[in-house]
């Protein structure tokens, strides 16, 4: 076979691929198993020696029409139902988990801290897209090495495992601390006034919110992505909207309670917060040297924060409006982290699966054959590439979903049905651009990471989550101006 090498290194696998094309056998060759200085991870060598993808055979060039056709992962193609299924029972379940957080959000908007702070508004969706952010990524990862072969090792596995929880936990801290201070100048300028005491009050909650949150989360993941090793399941398909379905309604009451007590705190002294804030930092440094240390996550330590920092202000940016819209609307604060939520969790369901696909079938810096990085929206939402087939499903739960949810969220909310017939229809059609829109760009900015030789799982989930956020609280935000001009506001039905 011309240029196959004649030596195969003891370190390195190769396994027959089966069946053979035109007489030739193709080989897989990989690295050891878990190598995180991997040039690749999975790539199909022809009779020529070239590196092509084991998704599609070698010398055979697929048509456009056949695109959609091709399995996403390098395996067994997953049947439209088992993908939909997998899918929609974690959807739904975490949509009942956004319904809390807007919940929430709206009982508890009357408290005291949140009538005289009001930075923590611009909190709330960066603390919620943080969590998804880690949390996420942190599945992506994890999803990724299940689907590659990688967690049968235990010893393997517990190393995996600890190494990104710890990294979560440093990133959190860091990112809990930005964040805080972004709230803390947005505040100022707001109030044209700096208060000290506040600063520690938001500063302290932010990061109790967030280590808190993504600790109890991070191991709801493990346990949900070895759950779906066991039973069969692609953990893509489950991973993210199972551990974000608690996500966002821990995260809302952990930072509504945490704020509360802390603004009674500080009205007597400030030891609490001071004390608070002295062990998160003694413990980063703990956190850091775990990391450090872990094959698995040291590089991520030096090379992850761009995405993560990135997001945040585009998620603060989304808090501002945010603080603005509760002010001027009623019922905002109820739907917005509806909108938020569902978004964010059916963009990281294919972000996932993407990243996947390209770790299987694919080499860093190159491209599946046949894929481009910019491509039209209607071949990557309905019809023309492999990402179109799971794109369809989405869209079709993001609409069946939201009127679900929008119709259960306002009854609890308002003790019965109230919605009128405008709001729905507006409401439903802002959420459908939002989560097309965000499908788009993710099937762009996933690709395009890859040809730069970025991990996609590290670095794309953070700003499509984060736009998810901006994207989603200003097009319901639109939609409440628009029904306000025409007398339409949300419970303007509703008797007094």
């Amino acid at each position: 076979m011309v240029g196959a090498p004649d030596v195969v290194k003891p370190s390195d696998k190769v396994e027959a691929y089966s069946p053979h094309v035109n007489g030739n056998p193709i080989f897989t060759i990989s690295d050891e198993i878990g190598s995180p200085d991997s040039g690749f991870t999975m790539a199909s060598m022809n009779s020529n020696g070239d590196l092509k993808s084991p998704g599609s055979p070698p010398d055979k060039k697929i048509t456009e029409a056949d695109a959609e056709k091709q399995p996403l992962s390098g395996k067994k193609e997953e049947r439209w139902w088992n993908t939909l299924m997998q899918v929609a029972v974690p959807f739904f379940i975490a949509g009942c988990g956004t319904i809390g957080a807007g919940l929430v959000l709206g009982s508890v908007r009357n408290w005291e801290v949140f009538q005289v702070v009001k930075a923590i508004f611009v909190l709330v969706p960066s603390l919620s897209g943080l969590k998804g952010n880690l949390d996420m990524c942190l599945a992506s990862r994890l999803s990724t090495q299940a689907n590659l072969g990688n967690m049968v090792s235990p010893r393997e596995v517990i190393s995996m495992v600890v190494g990104n929880i710890s990294l979560v936990q440093v990133q959190a801290i860091v990112a809990a601390t930005v964040v805080s201070m972004f709230a803390v100048i947005v505040n100022t300028i707001v109030d044209k006034a700096f208060n000290g005491d506040y600063v520690l009050l938001l500063i302290a909650s932010a990061i109790f919110t967030a280590t808190t949150t993504c600790f109890v989360l991070d191991f709801v993941m493990v346990m949900v992505i070895f759950g779906s090793q066991k039973f069969k399941v692609n953990p893509d398909n489950v991973a993210t909207p199972l551990a974000a379905s608690i996500g966002d309604i821990v995260s809302n009451s952990v930072l509504a309670v945490t704020a509360q007590y802390m603004f009674e705190q500080i009205k007597v002294s400030l030891w609490q917060p001071i004390a608070l804030l002295c062990v998160y930092y003694s413990l980063l440094p703990i956190w850091v040297f775990i990391v450090w240390k872990n094959k698995y996550t040291k590089t991520v330590l030096t090379t992850g924060w761009t995405p993560v920092i990135s997001a945040l202000f585009i998620s603060g940016i989304g808090g501002i409006v945010l603080d603005q819209a509760v002010e001027q609307y009623q019922g905002y604060e109820v739907f917005q982290p509806i909108v938020n939520g569902i978004g964010g969790n059916l963009v990281c369901v294919q972000s996932s699966r993407l990243a996947t696909n390209l770790h299987q079938t694919a080499i860093p810096g190159v491209l599946p054959e046949n894929t481009r990085i910019i491509e039209w929206p209607w071949k990557t939402l309905f019809y023309g590439t492999t990402a179109s087939k799971v794109a369809r499903m989405l869209l079709i739960l993001a609409v069946c979903g939201q009127i679900i949810f929008m119709v259960v969220a306002d009854f609890v909310y308002q003790g019965f049905v109230s919605l009128q017939f405008a709001f729905g229809i507006t409401y439903v059609l802002c959420s459908l651009i939002q989560v097309m829109v965000l499908l788009y760009l993710s099937y762009i900015l996933i690709h395009f990471m890859w040809k730069k030789k970025k991990d996609p799982d590290n670095a794309a989930i953070p700003y499509l989550t984060a736009l998810g956020d901006l994207l989603g609280s200003v097009f319901l935000g639109l939609a409440f101006v628009i029904l306000s001009l025409f007398g339409l506001e949300y419970g303007n039905n509703v008797p007094n």
